[in-house]
């Protein structure tokens, strides 16, 4: 087999390594896309719940046996729309898993709320029950997507951004020569001045 240092050329072992490498970047680029796509969604879905609950209020009070809490399930609306706000206007990982961490907080209103209007007397057309498993399947997705977010944001703030590096303080034509101010000549490199004489004669 080659040696890669003398032919210039990659080894098949380099050549699976950085297929290796392509592969995992390619692999966790679409996770966290995927990841920010569903935040995104999340934001717009709860938008449109909050503009529900804003422009429907009775309607959906009687729906769900709130009614007579009306300007409670309002005021759930106009957090919602907040909470879609802060999930897309949100510029990173970090900040969006905050935003999407505000919703889980709303969902245990929402599901503290409904709760107690299961256990009260409800009228005939209402449906909390049905209302609490929506919730509930809509807070575990919350919860995963805000825990997901978090991770990214971890992971990105462990990782260096070394592509502002020159690799040299100052430019090439400063830097050359520098090095010999302070170099001391290893002790089994030196030269005698016998073999020196020698040499130049």
């Amino acid at each position: 087999m080659a040696n890669p240092e003398l032919t210039r050329e990659p080894s098949q072992f380099d050549e699976k390594a950085k297929a290796l490498v392509r592969k995992a970047s390619s692999s966790s680029a679409r996770r966290i896309s995927a990841t920010r796509k569903l935040a995104r969604g999340l934001g717009w879905f709860s938008i449109g719940l909050g503009l529900a609950e804003l422009l429907a209020t009775r309607r959906l009070a009687q729906m769900v046996g709130l009614r007579g809490r009306e300007p409670l399930l309002f005021a759930y609306g106009l957090r919602e729309i907040a909470s879609g706000v802060a999930i897309l206007a949100s510029p990173g990982p970090k900040a969006q898993s905050v935003a999407v961490w505000s919703r889980v907080g709303g969902d245990a209103l929402d599901l503290a709320t409904l709760g107690t209007a299961a256990s009260g007397p409800n009228p005939r057309d209402a449906s909390p029950v049905a209302a609490i498993v929506a919730v509930a399947g809509v807070t575990a997705l919350d919860v995963a997507c805000a825990r997901t977010l978090a991770l990214e944001a971890q992971a990105a703030d462990a990782t260096t951004d070394y592509s502002d590096r020159a690799g040299m303080p100052s430019p090439p034509d400063q830097m050359r020569g520098a090095a010999l101010d302070t170099f001391v000549q290893p002790r089994d490199m030196r030269v005698s001045p016998e073999v020196r004489e020698g040499a130049l004669h």
